[in-house]
């Protein structure tokens, strides 16, 4: 119990354990998908990614972007002033958005044939169906992931990072019970029980540090309450900008129905992958760093709030950049290890390393997004985030559909992307053109976040971060020579086996561990100050503030 109850007294230590805890879910999402790629087929395996649109579509819709947008800030000025007006204001929230999951969830379960039609027009009658099936069991999930939620964001705030930071890894544990236990005994109905698991696992590590926390139930439900009329002010845009980025998923996965089968589960694959590793750095970051930010702003500290955001922009780019390095040159070996098993054939890992290949290039850009977006949320502002949302979505399935037109015959294009990604002997690699979409909107969206976040808040001071940048280029290249160098040398010399799964695992092993040494050297004889700020956190300077 005191574990769970452990308070984390500086963002440097809260980024430092949810850092690792988003380390260990990845780890932990790496070994779901190597046994989802095992267990079944990848056309399947669409079934599954398509049934998990609309759940996931209501989640962010109605609890995401209110923790993101309204709940912390606004639990926070209420916590300046007085404890027991912040607590029945949580009360409030919970109670009516709870029963707006619940009325949500049974109209959709009741129109989930119809939405299946919308959202996978390409799936065959029997898809459709099994998709429905697991669509109505998985809308269980937002409700009870939607209440743990709130009680994360709440946690945050009293700076109990560590029983929050537990809660995504109790998660994935449930949904491999899943894998494990529930899809030999149950099908694919299995995959739907795992994720319901999950999300009760979510929520039952964190309820006994919220009671600690202060938190008692109140039979409270007034949606005319001043608290409330405000979160639903500021998460409407919030809310809107992360449906449109969740409606980009389902016309995505409406056109990947319609390519070859598997691209779905091609496309999430290596998109999740990708996903899991940035967050490590991410949302870890701009997670443990935000609830500060809101604080400075109500106590209108302006320079502490430049502070938090400046050193949490240096160190994502520190440490996504390599990261998208070392994936880009080690997709292969990576597509190998991690899918190469079981049902997962050698075209399915190819196109999956091509399209992980692609993700990778962008994965700074995403980074950045959380970060930028929650800058924003601090001061209350949800409506810039939303706009740009809205229109890098609408750019990136205009894109997404003329890549695909351009990849359907031989061009200059195509070429070039069956050359640069060694798929030279595949005809059909269509989805490579939605991950390429993808990345290229990521970079578009963090520029425009970023740019109007320097003219609207200025707390940015762009020469100290290209000197910064600068340093990062130069270790980054040192890295990506040091892992050609290591990879090729290993191919030529045949040090390993490389027809085995242990020889390719040790290919990749030794190259990503002396990337990350030759890329830590570099930047530390340059003088970088992230890496500073990271070996002081490493060395227990934690009540040290950033």
């Amino acid at each position: 119990m005191k574990f769970l109850n452990t308070q984390t007294k500086s963002i440097s230590f809260a980024s430092l354990i949810l850092a690792g805890s988003y380390l260990l879910s990845a780890v932990l999402g790496v070994l779901r998908d190597h046994l989802l790629t095992g267990k079944l087929p990848t056309d399947k395996l669409d079934v599954y990614y398509a049934a998990f649109t609309i759940p996931d579509f209501i989640g962010l819709i109605l609890i995401f972007g209110a923790i993101a947008a309204a709940i912390v800030p606004i639990f926070s000025s209420y916590l300046v002033n007085s404890e027991d007006q912040a607590w029945r204001y949580v009360n409030n929230l919970v109670n009516i958005f709870l029963t707006f999951l619940i009325i949500a969830a049974v109209i959709l379960i009741i129109f989930a044939p119809f939405l299946v039609t919308l959202i996978a027009p390409g799936f065959s009658p029997e898809k459709r169906e099994t998709t429905v099936m697991l669509m109505r069991i998985m809308f269980l999930s937002p409700i009870i992931l939607g209440t743990s939620t709130i009680m994360s964001g709440i946690l945050q705030v009293f700076h109990r990072f560590l029983v929050t930071a537990l809660a995504p890894i109790a998660y994935n544990c449930g949904i491999i019970i899943g894998i494990i236990f529930f899809v030999p005994q149950f099908g694919l109905k299995g995959l739907a029980y795992g994720v319901v698991l999950g999300g009760i696992l979510h929520m039952l590590i964190q309820i006994p540090a919220f009671l600690h926390s202060g938190f008692k139930y109140q039979l409270v439900f007034n949606i005319k309450d001043v608290g409330v009329q405000k979160t639903l002010k500021l998460m409407v845009p919030r809310s809107l900008g992360l449906g449109a980025g969740q409606f980009n998923t389902i016309v995505i996965t409406a056109i990947a129905s319609t390519l070859i089968s598997g691209s779905i589960a091609l496309f999430n694959l290596a998109n999740t992958l990708s996903s899991l590793l940035v967050n490590a750095v991410a949302v870890s970051l701009s997670t443990a760093v935000f609830p500060a930010m809101s604080l400075a702003h109500s106590r209108e500290d302006k320079k502490g709030f430049e502070r938090r955001f400046s050193n949490a922009f240096g160190q994502i780019m520190f440490l996504s950049i390599p990261i998208s390095i070392e994936i880009f040159l080690l997709r292969a070996q990576i597509a190998r290890v991690v899918w190469g098993s079981g049902h997962f054939t050698w075209v399915d890992t190819r196109l999956a390393a091509a399209c992980l290949g692609v993700f990778s290039i962008g994965l700074f850009a995403q980074g950045l997004i959380f970060l930028l977006s929650k800058t924003f949320y601090a001061v209350h502002n949800t409506k810039i985030p939303a706009w740009i949302s809205f229109g890098t979505v609408v750019f990136n399935i205009t894109i997404s559909l003329w890549f695909i037109w351009l990849l359907r015959f031989s061009n200059i294009f195509s070429n070039f992307l069956h050359w640069v990604l060694k798929l030279q002997t595949i005809s059909n690699i269509s989805v490579v053109g939605l991950s390429l979409a993808f990345t290229i909107t990521a970079f578009i969206e963090s520029s425009l976040l970023l740019f109007f976040v320097i003219k609207k808040l200025q707390v940015f001071d762009v020469r100290e971060v290209l000197k910064s940048v600068y340093k990062i280029l130069i270790a980054g290249t040192a890295m990506g020579v040091v892992i050609f160098l290591v990879r090729q040398g290993l191919v030529t010399y045949n040090i390993f086996n490389l027809q085995t799964t242990l020889g390719v695992f040790l290919q990749l092993l030794l190259a990503g561990v002396l990337g990350i040494i030759s890329y830590g050297a570099v930047a530390f004889m340059l003088g970088t100050s992230e890496i500073h700020m990271i070996r002081e956190s490493f060395f227990g300077r934690f009540n040290k503030k950033l």
